[in-house]
C-alpha cells in the first residue's frame, strides 16, 4: 500500500505539472522491461543495491543501524583500485586479492563506530554516518591526485583497473548472480543457524538476551563487521564489474538507498532482493524520465514518498481494528 499511495502521489503532481502520468508509466514499463538494454540496466543497479540493502539489514538484526553503508562502500572500491592498479599478477589471482582487499577495508571502515558502540555505548548512527563524507573525500581526493589517470583519457578518475569481473550477460557480470547467492546464504544463517537464533534474539531484546546467557556484545561486533564485509563488497564489485575505475561519485548514493532497501524489507534479508529489485527499476526510470523532460528531482521524490508511507505503514501495522460489540451497549 505505501508504494502504492506514493506512485499515486507522484502520478498526481505529474498530472498537475501538465504530464501524462499514464502515457509516462507505460513508456517507463516498456523502455525497461522490454528490452535487453533496460534489463540490463536494472540488473546493474541491482548488484550494489542488494549489497548495501543487505549491510544494513544484517545490521538491524542485532538491533544496530549502519548508516555508513556510502562509506564503507567507497573504501571498498578504494581498496579493491589500489590493489587493481598496483599489485601485478594474473587476473585469476588479483580479482580475489580485490574482493578480499574490499571486504577488509568495509570491515575496518565500521570497526571504529563497531567498537565504540560495544565498549562506550556511542550511537552508531552518528558515527557510520559521519565516516561517509571522509570516504566519500577520500575517493574524490585518490582519483583527482595522487592516483589520477596519468593518460589523461578520463577527467577526475584514476586510470581503468585491468582485472574485471567476467561478464554473462551483456554488461551484466557475475557480480550480480554473488549478490543473489551471498543474500541467500546470510538469509539461510540468520533462519536456520543457532548463531542466527542468538543475533536475532539479542536484536529483539538485549537485556532477555544477555538473561539467557547469549553473548550479545560479541554477537553485536560480529554482526556490524559483517555489515561493514558486505558493502565493501559492494563497492569491490562496482569497481571491477561496471566502472572498472575509482571515481568521486562512484557510488551513486547505493549506501545510502541501502538504508531504504533494508527499510522496505523490514529488516529481511530474503526481502532485501524485492526492495532492491524496486528500487533499480525507479533508478532506472529516472534515466527514462530524463528523456522524456521530466526532472531528476522528481524520482528523489518518490523515493522520499515511498519511505514516508512506508514509515506510516509500519507504524500502523503495530494496530488493528477491534469490532465494537454494539449488543452488550
Amino acid at each position: 500500500m505505501a508504494i502504492v499511495l506514493a506512485l499515486v502521489c507522484a502520478g498526481l503532481v505529474l498530472g498537475v505539472s501538465g504530464v501524462n502520468p499514464i502515457a509516462l508509466s507505460a513508456k517507463v514499463i516498456q523502455s525497461t522491461f522490454g528490452s535487453s538494454f533496460g534489463l540490463q540496466d536494472v540488473s546493474l543497479l541491482l548488484t550494489p543495491l542488494i549489497l548495501t540493502g543487505l549491510a544494513v539489514a544484517v545490521a538491524l538484526k542485532v538491533g544496530a543501524w549502519n548508516i555508513g553503508a556510502e562509506g564503507q562502500f567507497y573504501a571498498g572500491a578504494f581498496a579493491a583500485t589500489g590493489i587493481g592498479l598496483f599489485i601485478p599478477g594474473p587476473t585469476f589471482v588479483i580479482l580475489p586479492l580485490m574482493f578480499v582487499g574490499g571486504a577488509l577495508c568495509g570491515v575496518l571502515w565500521i570497526l571504529i563506530p563497531t567498537l565504540a558502540r560495544a565498549y562506550a555505548g556511542v550511537s552508531e548512527l552518528i558515527t557510520t554516518l559521519l565516516l561517509n563524507f571522509v570516504g566519500t573525500l577520500l575517493a574524490y581526493y585518490v582519483s583527482t591526485g595522487p592516483w589520477l589517470d596519468p593518460g589523461g583519457h578520463a577527467l577526475g578518475t584514476t586510470a581503468r583497473v585491468r582485472h574485471n569481473v567476467p561478464e554473462i550477460w551483456g554488461d551484466v557480470h557475475w557480480g550480480f548472480p554473488l549478490a543473489i547467492a551471498l543474500t541467500l546464504l546470510i538469509a539461510g544463517i540468520l533462519n536456520f543457524t543457532r548463531w542466527g537464533y542468538e543475533v536475532r534474539i539479542a536484536g529483539s531484546n538485549a537485556q532477555a538476551a544477555r538473561y539467557a546467557g547469549i553473548p550479545f556484545r560479541r554477537h553485536l561486533i560480529t554482526v556490524m563487521l559483517l555489515s561493514g564485509a558486505i558493502a565493501g563488497i559492494a563497492g569491490m564489485l562496482e569497481v571491477a564489474g561496471t566502472v572498472h575505475r575509482l571515481q568521486g561519485g562512484i557510488s551513486n548514493n547505493f549506501g545510502y538507498l541501502g538504508i531504504m532497501v533494508a527499510v522496505l524489507a523490514r529488516g529481511s534479508a530474503l526481502g532485501v532482493l524485492a526492495g532492491a529489485s524496486l528500487m533499480a527499476v525507479i533508478l532506472n526510470s529516472g534515466i527514462i524520465l530524463q528523456t522524456q523532460g521530466v526532472n531528476t528531482s522528481t524520482v528523489l521524490a518518490i523515493t522520499g514518498l515511498i519511505l514516508f508511507f512506508t514509515a506510516i505503514g509500519d507504524e500502523l501495522a503495530h494496530y488493528r481494528f477491534v469490532p465494537i460489540d454494539t449488543a452488550s451497549k
